[in-house]
């Protein structure tokens, strides 16, 4: 079984329930994070790296220079403008480059070499509730969602060993990296909050579960800033027949654990961690994950 957590935003407190719902879980449930760009899962439980490895997600061109003529054919194909001459050499400028070969294609004198690029590593942890597969992506890196399928990969080779289920902090938004954090999954809890762009946000990840077949659930976060939206909320989900498992009050204690790392449902005075620990109780009863 695989669980998956998703918000249409960033910052909807999406993490912050994933942690939650892995504390409050069996320790051999497998945690992925595959919030690639900003990984902070494992923060929440310690623990040490057990294995780190290279990630080569995308391709960049390169000039050899004992080859090229400088016949300023790549120049004229290359649709990026990753090309130019500087000081009578060409030159090729990686930050500019997609990888898209077509340089590679034109030069008669087989002067450009197309290389893998690293764009990340990903990572294993060991942490105090179980493994954690999750990766440090390169800033301005691309292939994103392939990096999230690796992370992935990486924890169902752990999982056919131990048999254990899995439960995924996605990547928020609707982009690529998201399409690869929810295919194949069994069920999506969507995290969203009571604002119009979160309320557009979650319709356009709800598109998305349905577009895969992923049975959803919905909990609203900080409703009580806005009861208004909440409402609005809870109304199209009643229409279009998607469980709300749970409301989660605004509560500052929430920042807190955060900047302790620790979940927030390990804090008995927190009236968030208590939603949430109804949450789970809830979803454990409907979806039987151990």
């Amino acid at each position: 079984m695989q669980l998956v957590v998703i918000s249409g935003k960033g910052g909807t407190g999406k993490t912050t329930i994933t942690s939650s719902f892995a504390y409050l879980s069996d320790s051999d449930l497998i945690k992925v994070d595959c919030d690639v760009d900003a990984s902070n899962l494992h923060l929440m439980f310690g623990g040490k790296d057990v294995e780190r490895s290279d990630f080569y997600g995308a391709k960049v061109a390169a000039i050899l220079e004992e080859k090229c003529k400088n016949c300023r054919k790549c120049i004229d194909i290359c649709r990026f403008g990753a090309i130019e001459i500087i000081n009578e050499k060409t030159v090729i400028k990686p930050m500019k480059c997609e990888g898209c070969g077509a340089c590679l294609i034109m030069c008669e004198a087989n002067a450009i070499s197309l290389d893998q690029e690293l764009t990340g590593l990903t990572v294993l942890t060991e942490s105090l509730r179980g493994m954690i597969s999750r990766a440090e992506m390169i800033p301005g890196a691309e292939s994103s969602g392939k990096l999230v399928t690796k992370v992935r990969k990486k924890a169902d080779e752990i999982g056919v060993l131990k048999q254990s289920d899995r439960i995924i902090d996605g990547s928020p938004g609707v982009g690529c990296s998201v399409m690869a954090s929810v295919v194949g999954c069994d069920y999506a809890v969507i995290v969203t909050e009571p604002t119009q762009s979160g309320f557009e946000d979650f319709k356009r990840i709800y598109d998305l579960i349905k577009h895969f077949g992923i049975k959803g659930y919905v909990i609203i976060n900080k409703y009580d800033i806005n009861e208004s939206i909440s409402s609005e909320i809870e109304g199209f989900c009643l229409k279009i027949k998607l469980s709300v498992i749970g409301k989660i009050p605004f509560d500052h204690l929430v920042n807190e654990s955060i900047n302790e790392g620790l979940p927030i449902v390990i804090y008995e005075e927190s009236t968030a961690g208590k939603a949430i620990i109804e949450s789970w109780n809830k979803l454990e009863k409907r979806i039987g994950v151990n």
